[in-house]
């Protein structure tokens, strides 16, 4: 196990007491927002399609809650829908997008509810295949100091369940947000939790390496204060937007979905 794996166990430890503290108080001030409002999922047009391919490319995102769209209004405005957009722009051709975004979801608990989902509905319903597979996590396993081993166990878990039941032609898989960024969390939780968010993060970059078709994006930094939402701790419509053209980018230029 690599030094900054256990490094942040070490110093939780040692900063227990302290840390506890500010984690109640972190969340008793901390605003709790919503997911966005509307449907979590619909097709953009492009406004002038040059295309000659009129069938739209289907994009499906699971993760915590960016995905859920908490931080913005509207399910249009969450990373889905606008990496959608961005999609249609690029590709000048229709795009089917659908979320599947849980507030405060850990890895684990998303295979549960996507396992649950399979029983509840038929293979049509929610198996149709994908071209673009987006998975974005890691904020709540750091915040619950899941174990490096966990968290690559449950990733990789969740991957081959998506991959089994919606056969992407492309997978992108996001790196862990840097939590040493977020404003709502005090110092020293902010940097704690920013160095469990690392050691998550060079994980998913190994397991994303290792698999054919897939691609990791890491996060980009935080720019401007106007790219996080009013709480400190979810992006903003702004911030998803950055987030959406960095993701449509690395799509566009990988030669997988060419063709």
């Amino acid at each position: 196990m690599s030094f900054l794996a256990w490094l942040p166990e070490l110093l939780a430890l040692l900063l227990w007491p302290w840390l506890r503290v500010q984690g109640k108080r972190t969340r008793q001030r901390t605003p709790r927002m919503p997911p966005a409002s509307g449907n979590p999922y619909g097709v953009i047009y492009p406004h002038v399609s040059l295309s000659v391919v009129s069938t739209p490319l289907e994009v499906l995102a699971i993760g915590e809650s960016p995905v859920a769209g908490v931080g913005v209004q509207h399910q249009e405005e969450s990373i889905t829908g606008q990496l959608a957009d961005a999609l249609a722009v690029s590709t000048q051709r229709p795009v089917a997008w659908r979320a599947f975004g849980q507030n405060g979801a850990t890895v684990r608990e998303t295979i549960d509810a996507l396992l649950s989902l399979e029983i509840k509905h038929s293979a049509d319903d929610i198996s149709r295949p994908v071209h673009v597979l987006l998975i974005a996590f890691g904020v709540n396993d750091s915040t619950a100091f899941h174990r490096v081993q966990r968290y690559r166990k449950d990733l990789e878990d969740l991957l081959n369940l998506c991959i089994q039941r919606w056969h992407p032609v492309l997978t992108i898989v996001c790196g862990v947000p840097p939590l040493q960024a977020f404003p709502a969390l005090p110092q020293p939780l902010r940097h704690v939790l920013g160095l469990k968010a690392a050691a998550l993060n060079m994980v998913t970059k190994q397991i994303a390496s290792c698999r054919k078709e897939t691609i990791y994006v890491p996060m980009m930094p935080i720019a401007s204060p106007e790219w996080m939402a009013a709480d400190g701790y979810h992006p903003s419509a702004e911030g998803v937007y950055q987030w959406a053209k960095q993701l449509a980018d690395a799509i566009m230029d990988s030669s997988v979905l060419r063709g």
